[in-house]
């Protein structure tokens, strides 16, 4: 761990910075920008922002529902495993870590986590650019031994755009 300490401090000294310039970094760049967020009947259901940080590395996601419902997450892909990982937390408690990686054009991350009873459940989340630059997120979860819910589906278009 010491050596981490020097080499780290050494590369902040020197101006020395992380470049995340392998391709898996621009997977999910079709996501970036600043979103108003349709339900599948067309009712607005929010707003998210979608930026990139820290030498275009890290993703960052800020969401807010039309109810209040509010929630960020800092995404990032892992050059040593090629894989992104997503760390969401919300104003209700709950923080999902996901993993996955792009299939085909849709980037697909899961993960588990516990229900408020302490039933382990699991995560899936997919989100699809569309040729017209719209993107499609989709939220499903299940409990052991159930089927798949979607718990939220939404069509994300550029805020300028409608």
């Amino acid at each position: 761990m010491k050596w981490f300490l020097v080499v780290l401090s050494c590369l902040c000294a020197c101006g020395v910075s992380a470049k995340c310039d392998d391709k898996g970094y621009r997977e999910f760049d079709f996501w970036l920008g600043d979103w108003q967020v349709y339900t599948p009947d067309g009712k607005l259901a929010g707003r998210n922002i979608i930026t990139v940080d820290y030498n275009h590395c890290v993703i960052k996601e800020r969401y807010t529902s039309v109810s209040g419902y509010q929630g960020e997450s800092l995404g990032i892909y892992d050059i040593t495993r090629k894989l992104w990982h997503q760390t969401w937390v919300d104003n209700t408690g709950l923080l999902l870590q996901l993993e996955g990686n792009l299939q085909g054009n849709v980037m697909v991350l899961t993960g588990s986590d516990f229900d408020k009873a302490g039933n382990y459940l699991e995560e899936r989340i997919t989100w699809t650019p569309n040729a017209d630059g719209t993107v499609r997120q989709v939220w499903k979860t299940k409990a052991l031994d159930q089927k798949w819910q979607v718990i939220f589906d939404g069509l994300y278009v550029k805020k300028t755009e409608k």
